[in-house]
């Protein structure tokens, strides 16, 4: 706020204005300015050219990245102690901590996309699951975020209640750097997101529940081996439709694309409490309640087309089927088959990654902070809830396949 001295013949008195006081700028400094405002825009415009010139060389090599660094989920079911009801545990505990220190949106998915190609190559025990996707959040963060958003590890440390120390986190992160040959990059759904989204000009609403479907997809086995492309694609257009805009239909889509379109359909019903409290903030659109709203009004509509029938003898029989049970390949799962795993993932090296680490410095889980939680009675888990789910398929599902 300026004063600034009115005179007159019998008084002075300062007048008090709104607009603030600038510096007199130099004619060097203008010129400066000037010119480096010029170089900047004739940068813009090179880049914009030489984008045009080899974007089609760029998309060529992304293509071939997404298919290199794609994870394999037959392998992964191969493990004989990671199970898929402890993959929400864990994607939750990444979601807290990617927020947490306010990492990009990219570097989620590339933190996912790096655990789930290193347990397609190695054998990874339950209690070091958690030390793994700690060790992909690292690699994440450092490679595509600013050094001081990168967490420190005591930082993530605390966030595990203390179960490891410095020098887990730092074997582990070079463990998966080995295994996967420091081969890092990945082109994530949020890439390609962003592409469709700055080509179709989508509202900020139906970017932000795409992305909000897509972390929806990063609990579910289903979509461990989907193409990011292919997710990207399936998601917006599913976005398009809850947040009630026209979709863009551009003659790409494929029978993969509408499978996967139909299957992220069926899995909206129970999202995660810790992504419902993330998407339910004002600068991510509050697209939780939105879709919350959204399936709401089309189970109404299913129950009004379809009411209930009066429950048969079949329907009343004991179910006795283990609700633990956790679908797994492998020894001796396919009958004729030799028993054992075929193509078997390498086990950990290091004495303190065996199942049963001795000595001294072994590394104990302390009782109060589990890593890997077990399910409890009468909690079925996410695969199989998932699979009970996708045999009601809901009346909405119909018309994205359509």
């Amino acid at each position: 706020m300026a004063f600034a001295m009115q005179c007159d013949s019998d008084n002075a008195f300062f007048v008090e204005h709104e607009e603030p006081t600038r510096p007199r700028m130099h004619s060097r400094e203008n010129a400066r300015l000037l010119a480096r405002q010029r170089q900047e825009m004739i940068a813009n415009e090179l880049s914009r050219l030489a984008s045009d010139e080899y974007m089609e060389d760029i998309m060529q090599h992304v293509r071939h990245m997404e298919d290199e660094t794609l994870p394999d989920v037959n392998l992964i079911d191969m493990q004989r102690e990671i199970q898929w009801f402890m993959r929400p545990y864990l994607i939750d505990f990444i979601i807290e901590a990617h927020a947490a220190f306010a990492l990009l949106p990219e570097t989620l998915f590339l933190t996912v996309n790096l655990l789930d190609r290193y347990c397609s190559k190695r054998v990874v025990y339950k209690q070091h699951y958690q030390l793994v996707g700690c060790a992909a959040l690292l690699i994440a963060a450092k490679y595509g975020d600013k050094k001081d958003r990168v967490p420190q590890i005591n930082e993530l440390n605390n966030m595990c209640c203390g179960l490891y120390d410095a020098g887990m986190f730092t074997q582990m992160e070079m463990h998966v750097l080995n295994t996967l040959e420091w081969n890092i990059g990945h082109p994530t759904v949020d890439f390609f997101a962003q592409l469709i989204v700055a080509e179709e000009r989508d509202s900020m609403e139906v970017e932000h529940m795409a992305a909000y479907i897509s972390e929806i997809a990063l609990y579910h086995r289903d979509f461990v081996s989907t193409k990011p492309s292919t997710m990207a694609r399936s998601s917006l257009a599913l976005a398009r439709a809850i947040c009630g805009k026209p979709e863009n239909n551009d003659g790409e889509w494929d029978h993969s694309d509408n499978v996967t379109l139909l299957s992220l359909s069926q899995n909206l019903h129970h999202p995660s409490v810790t992504l419902s409290r993330k998407y339910s903030s004002a600068h991510l659109s509050r697209v939780a309640a939105k879709l919350t709203d959204f399936l709401a009004q089309h189970a109404a509509i299913n129950r009004r087309a379809n009411p209930p029938t009066p429950p048969t003898e079949a329907t009343l029989a004991p179910h006795h089927a283990n609700i633990y049970s956790t679908p797994q390949k492998g020894m001796g799962a396919v009958p004729g088959v030799a028993d054992g795993y075929m193509t078997p993932p390498i086990t950990p090296d290091g004495g303190c990654f065996g199942p049963n680490p001795a000595g001294k410095d072994a590394y104990q889980m302390p009782p109060r902070c589990p890593v890997t939680p077990t399910p409890q009675p009468g909690h079925p888990s996410s695969y199989q809830v998932q699979q009970q789910q996708q045999q009601q398929v809901p009346q909405y599902a119909a018309y994205f396949a359509a």
